[in-house]
């Protein structure tokens, strides 16, 4: 019976025992400490096992969002070579969007990175998206990927694109990685660990969402190349704003860090335009929600987001003006 006992205790310290466990903060890494779940079992940093259909703990989203920052990064890195060239090998697809060998590259790597993970989720990506809903809808976790997000942007070498690596579960942006290799700058986020910000290298910064002061200009993100005309009379309604133009999905993170209070995004968008920078807004204190102040939710049958507001969730104030004028 006393050995019986003694193996029992040596499985539950299997389970129960502490491991250090790391947050990429740019050159810094912040020291954190867990107890594993049995979700989990410490076999090394980068080694993590999550079992598929049970959802991460806090403690696995950390340790995976290391490697995908550094998975966002050497997309990018591929994205640049291609960005200095003369030929981006520029097509179009069904629907007349822009694809570039920038696009196909990105993807490559980041379809071969995540499948290196032994999470084992599946992939849902812009450039192979023609999953059907019937496959799609067992899915309780999934990576969401925009190997190149703001095509337009590329094409006009003005730097306002990004890579986005979400993952999802339940329908919910539990993890994010923006980063935008010209500009470079890289947000990153994961639910219960904060969200992040490191621009040039140095350390990375934590981000807050911010609402503007009583007497202050209220600064509204507007995309730089889909203007329409209900934005426009939006934000006249809005009294005294800043517009602040921007690519990609950018501008979701403009609220995260709160050099912007407010995006409303009234034109058509598909998930993977908004999970990965969803997540990182949600982190930092604010929302990514629809018209009926109802938060986004992803792996629809209709991958289209409905038309979206982003703001501290703490602005009364705004969704209130926001309502009245519905």
């Amino acid at each position: 019976m006393l050995e019986v006992q003694v193996r029992i205790r040596q499985v539950k310290l299997i389970y129960q025992y502490k491991i250090k466990f790391l947050l990429f903060s740019g050159q810094e890494t912040v020291a954190r400490y867990t107890t594993c779940s049995g979700t989990q079992m410490g076999r090394g940093l980068g080694m993590t096992k999550i079992i598929p259909g049970a959802a991460s703990s806090n403690a696995d989203l950390a340790l995976l969002l290391k490697q995908i920052v550094q998975l966002a990064h050497s997309a990018g890195a591929a994205i640049m070579e291609i960005y200095r060239s003369e030929d981006f090998g520029e097509t179009s697809k069904a629907d007349n969007s822009p694809l570039t060998l920038a696009d196909l590259a990105a993807h490559k790597i980041i379809v071969a990175g995540l499948g290196k993970l032994e999470s084992g989720y599946p992939i849902l990506s812009e450039e192979d998206a023609n999953i059907p809903y019937s496959e799609r809808r067992n899915w309780s976790s999934f990576w969401l990927v925009d190997p190149l997000d703001g095509t337009k942007e590329f094409l006009k070498r003005n730097g306002e694109f990004t890579v986005n690596i979400a993952l999802v579960e339940n329908g919910i942006p539990v993890l994010g990685v923006v980063y935008a290799p010209v500009l470079d700058v890289c947000y990153f986020a994961a639910r219960g660990n904060g969200a992040f910000m490191q621009r040039d290298g140095k350390p990375a910064q934590s981000v807050k969402t911010t609402i503007h002061a009583a007497g202050q200009a209220i600064k509204v993100v507007a995309s730089r190349s889909h203007s329409d005309e209900r934005t426009t009379a939006l934000l006249q309604k809005l009294g005294a704003h800043e517009c602040i133009s921007m690519g990609s999905s950018l501008k979701l993170c403009l609220v995260a860090e709160g050099a912007a209070h407010f995006y409303p995004r009234l034109g058509p968008t598909m998930e993977w335009d908004t999970a990965a920078a969803h997540a990182v807004v949600s982190e930092a204190g604010g929302m990514v929600c629809d018209v009926a102040e109802q938060a986004l939710r992803y792996n629809k049958e209709d991958l289209h987001n409905p038309e979206f507001l982003v703001l501290d969730k703490t602005n009364t104030a705004l969704l209130k003006m926001l309502r009245n004028d519905s």
